[in-house]
This record gives C-alpha cells, structure tokens and sequence, in this order.
C-alpha cells in the first residue's frame, strides 16, 4: 500500500470516495489535491488534509481560493501548470487521475515520467493516447492500476492468469443506463434530467450521460485494449442491470472467473490504493439472497449508436479515437446545457468522424491537435459557429 498520494480532481465523485477511503485506511498522506472550479469543496479539503499543493483549472478561482486559504500552508496554483505540479510532487508515490475528460492526459503523462503510479480513473487517457501512455509507463516501470469498476475487475480476474496466451475474451458488463430497453424513436425528447439518472451508480454528469449513450463502455473497450494489451475482437459487452458483476475474463479452457461485489466505487477505489494488499472496507457485503438473479442480454448498437462509433474508432487507430472522445465531450456539454437533443449526441459524433483525415501512430501534438479540431467541428455543426 502506498502513504503519499495526489488526487486529481479530488472534488469529483471518484475523488471525493478516494478521501472516504483514505479516511477509513487512516494511513495515508494526501499531498496534492485539485478542482475546475469547486473551491467551496476544495478549501474544505484543505482544511482537513492540509496538502502541500491545491490546484484550480479555472484561474479566477484559484486567486479567490489562494485568499480564503492564506492562513494554511497549502501553496494554490492554477490550470494545466497547476495539475501538473500536484501530479509531479515528489514525495507523492501515487496520483489518483480521476479529473473527467481529455485534461487528464498531460498531468498522468508528466507523473508518469516522474515516476508516478497511477490509479486511473480518467478513461480519457488511455482512449486518446493509450499506446504513448503504456509505453510510457514501461520504459518508466510505473504501474498503471484500473478505478473504473469494470477494469478492476477484469485486473483482479487476471492477476494470477497474466500471460496472454490463456486469456479468450474479456467481457467488460454494463448496466444499460437509464433507457435500458428503449428504441430510437422514444429517446427524442429525452431531457438532462432523465438521463442523469442512473439506476445503479452515482456519478458525475458527463459519465451519467455517457451512461446513457453507452460511449461511457465504448470508451472502456478502447481503454482495456490498451491497459490489458488485447485485440478489439476479444473484449465483449455484456448488458447487465443488475450491476453485481462487474466484468469477467474467459480462458481458453472455458473456464470464466468473475468478480462481483455491491455497486459501490469505493471498492476499486480502495484496492488500487492498497495493491497488492487486501484491507478491510466499511462497505456492505453481497448479499446473495437478496440479489439471486443475474440476467444478461446483448447492447442494441442500433439505438446506442455511440457504442458502435466507438468500437470504429478502435479499429481505425490513429488520431480517430481522439476525435470519438473530443466530440462526444462537446456534443454532452451541448445536451447538458439543452442545446441539442439525446439522440444529436452520436449524431454529431459520427459526422465528426467521417470528416477527420486520419493520422496514423500519431504524436502528442497530433493528438491534442486532433482533439481541439474535433470540438471545434461540433461546436461549428451545430452552433454555426466558423471553424
């Protein structure tokens, strides 16, 4: 288990149930802490973990911020800068990643070259950059352990089974989100509000939404590929509403270990923290009686399109799956503010795609390049705004 960690984006729901962790192991130092603009949260944070270093992405909020916490010894620093010193502090063995969103990416490459073990809870990372990130993490011998619940099932079923040559297939399980069973056609006038509400997990808005689409497993599958180093053709979607197992890995003898367990984060939370140690959670156990049905079905690629895109930008590599994440960001910030409607989500997605000339094994830069021209392409589309 590691003593001294860093929490991007510590005021989320992820970095929020990382301190419940913290606070129930009562054996770890939280050195860097960070907000986009959630000061309220942030000065309590410091005021009760006392950080070396506070970040806020938002500068405006940062200079309010560094005047209400001048009588602490907490230093506030702001933005991109901001982010990446808390990630790079040097006593900090691990960095909890868990901001939402491609500006997650440069402060878990600069950790990682720091030295830095991650707990990744940004999938955004992997999905855009995946191969830089691991191999990244390789040449720096900095271990990369899955939050998400899906991932950290599928470590713990692969923990003694590593070698690549007994594994068949991941199956990565989802819940179906809000419109489970729903066609196309009665998706039209679905409102934010609907769609925020998960049936079994508390999260954040853009993940709730993503929820919703399916893109929040489509982005699991471009992410697994990479942190597990397996083909497309071997990770499979299971739908799964009740939510109890959390995925599974099936070898080539058959046999299929899962993990299972309450829909609680703090669970994965917790083991990534303490790999390879187990400790004892105040969360509620499985109740079997209880919970004695598992039922799973196919996704509909049909009525959850982004599901699909996803898996296309996969196979297509390059800077697309950038483009898949940039413009799936864009077109959520558009259907949370009521400017689009549920079903223009992939919509917008897919025309971004086929518009952007792909870069294979691209740089950094084309990357971030790609991402920046693909927002803008979604803004453009459907604000007409001029690119």
């Amino acid at each position: 288990m590691v003593e001294n960690i860093s929490i991007l984006g510590s005021t989320g729901s992820i970095g929020t149930q990382t301190l419940e962790v913290i606070d129930n192991l009562q054996s770890i130092r939280v050195w860097g802490v960070s907000t986009n603009t959630r000061i309220d949260l942030l000065e309590e944070q410091i005021r009760k973990y006392r950080p070396v270093v506070a970040a806020v992405m938002d500068e405006d909020y940062a200079g309010e911020l560094k005047d209400r916490v001048k009588d602490t010894n907490t230093r506030v620093v702001a933005g991109l800068d901001g982010l990446i010193e808390v990630s790079t502090i040097a006593q900090v063995e691990m960095v909890v990643t868990s901001v939402v969103g491609v500006v997650g990416l440069i402060p878990t490459l600069e950790a990682i070259k720091s030295g830095k073990h991650i707990a990744l809870a940004n999938k955004e990372t992997l999905v855009t950059a995946g191969e830089i990130v691991m191999n990244e993490a390789r040449m720096n011998k900095v271990a990369i352990i899955p939050v998400d619940s899906e991932h950290s099932a599928i470590f713990q079923c692969l923990k003694q089974n590593v070698e690549d040559k007994f594994v068949k297939k991941l199956i990565i399980t989802a819940s179906g989100g809000p419109f489970l069973g729903k066609k196309l056609e009665e998706l039209e006038n679905v409102t934010p509000e609907q769609a925020l509400k998960h049936p079994k997990w508390n999260m954040g808005n853009k993940i709730s939404i993503d929820s919703a689409t399916l893109m929040n497993k489509g982005l699991e599958v471009i992410e697994a590929k990479w942190l597990f180093n397996i083909d497309l053709d071997r990770i499979q979607v299971l739908i799964h509403p009740q939510s109890i197992i959390h995925s599974m890995v099936e070898y080539i003898d058959h046999s299929i270990i899962a993990q299972l367990g309450v829909p609680d984060m703090k669970i994965p939370i917790q083991y990534a923290i303490t790999y390879p140690e187990r400790y004892y959670s105040d969360t509620r156990s499985l109740d079997f009686i209880q919970n004695n049905t598992l039922t799973f079905s196919q996704p509909d690629f049909e009525t959850f399109k982004c599901l699909r895109l996803a898996y296309t930008a996969a196979r297509e590599g390059g800077t697309m799956p950038a483009v898949l994440n940039a413009a799936n960001e864009m077109a959520v910030q558009l259907f949370l503010e009521k400017r689009i409607g549920f079903i223009e989500i992939p919509q917008l997605i897919e025309s971004a795609m086929k518009k952007h000339n792909n870069i294979i094994n691209p740089s950094l830069r084309d990357i971030l390049n790609s991402d920046s021209w693909a927002r803008e392409v979604v803004r453009a589309e459907r604000l007409g705004d001029s690119i």
